[in-house]
């Protein structure tokens, strides 16, 4: 059996740092949909996405949210973080919670939902945000 990479060893391998927004409003967190033909198509995920070499993955996260869904957010203290591989593409995902200046909208297309945190398992979410769906849903 070939030995798995635990979650220091997956970062040192040239992962992909990934943010996300976890945005809470009146018991709701934000979701989108990812886009159909793109990795991971028709996945829920917290919004958010890839950063450029050497940005911060505050400054990421507020680039994505702003070219996403249309907003300035603020960002605040890092929530959850976990190193997945898909395959040899290894993530660095980092989960931020976030408070919003005006309501998102969906300038790629994507469906946005405000989803209560006990209606997070009912949706379909990547591999890699398991854990923190679980964690968000039992807590209140």
């Amino acid at each position: 059996m070939p030995d798995v990479p635990d979650a220091a060893e997956l970062r040192s391998m040239d992962a992909t740092v990934v943010t996300a927004a976890v945005v809470e409003r009146d018991g709701r967190l934000l979701v989108t949909r990812r886009l159909e033909g793109s990795h991971m198509g028709g996945f829920w995920e917290f919004p958010g996405g890839k950063c450029e070499p050497g940005e911060p993955p505050d400054a990421c996260l507020a680039r994505e949210l702003l070219e996403e869904l249309g907003v300035v957010a603020a960002i605040h203290e890092e929530v959850y973080r976990t190193t997945y591989a898909y395959g040899t593409r290894v993530l660095d995902l980092r989960f931020f919670r976030c408070d919003l200046a005006a309501e998102p909208r969906p300038l790629l297309g994507q469906e946005i939902r405000w989803v209560p945190r006990h209606e997070l398992p009912a949706l379909e979410f990547p591999p890699a945000d398991a854990e923190l769906v679980a964690r968000l849903a039992a807590s209140r």
